[in-house]
């Protein structure tokens, strides 16, 4: 895959600063709205709220959570969790990143076929994620091709993890767009700062898959080279 030692330093530059730049973008854009104030005057906590009980998730609740873009929802507890600055405070990114929790607690309700589909991932990827890597190193250093091939066929399950991870996201995100317009959380100028935040979150997701990629595709094409000598 690689013909020459600084081909090779270029994909590993690309595998460390990709991730990078994406998390740079997320939180130079989460930095610059949760300083601007949102229109409605509503914390992040209850434009979850409202959009939860606009669509009837009455079950759901939202609760604060330590940390800095520690967002999340949980489908077990049914708790959209917020970060305490999103959950207390009055900012475009605060709602952007609450509504797009909620889209996740919408797609939980309606059994949306790409998350029923992750979770049921969730196993056999975190399995994949913390042994491929052995696996594949012990195949190489012992030139076993099977034994290379197993790891990569466990890796594929983590990498295939990271792929579906991807309409999830962008699904979750183009419902909290949808739902703060119609909740009435923003005005018309206040769109395009909304979405902002939530394609540059969406990076992070797009790197990740990224980087998954390109390393199961090394490693197939180590696997390739090995068979052939």
């Amino acid at each position: 895959m690689f013909e020459t030692f600084g081909g090779y330093l270029v994909y590993l530059a690309a595998l460390i600063l990709i991730p990078i730049w994406a998390q740079m973008k997320v939180k130079s854009a989460y930095s610059k709205y949760s300083r601007i104030a949102s229109s409605s005057g509503m914390s992040g906590a209850q434009v979850a709220r409202k959009i939860l009980d606009n669509n009837g998730l009455y079950n759901v609740t939202v609760e604060p959570v330590k940390g800095q873009l520690t967002d999340h929802y949980d489908p077990r507890k049914k708790a959209v969790r917020l970060s305490e600055n999103n959950y207390y405070g009055n900012s475009v990114a605060g709602a952007a990143v609450a509504a797009h929790e909620v889209g996740h607690a919408m797609q939980d309700a309606e059994d949306y076929a790409f998350l029923r589909f992750r979770h049921s991932l969730v196993p056999i990827a975190n399995f994949g994620s913390n042994t491929a890597i052995f696996i594949i190193l012990g195949g190489i250093l012992m030139e076993a091709s099977g034994l290379l091939l197993l790891g990569i066929a466990f890796m594929s399950f983590a990498v295939l993890f990271q792929l579906v991870t991807l309409p999830v996201e962008f699904n979750a995100s183009s419902r909290a767009m949808e739902q703060v317009v119609s909740a009435g959380v923003i005005r018309n100028d206040e769109e395009k700062r909304t979405k902002k935040v939530l394609d540059a979150a969406a990076l992070t997701y797009v790197a990740a898959a990224l980087v998954a990629v390109l390393e199961l595709v090394r490693f197939i094409m180590m696997f390739l080279a090995m068979n052939r000598d």
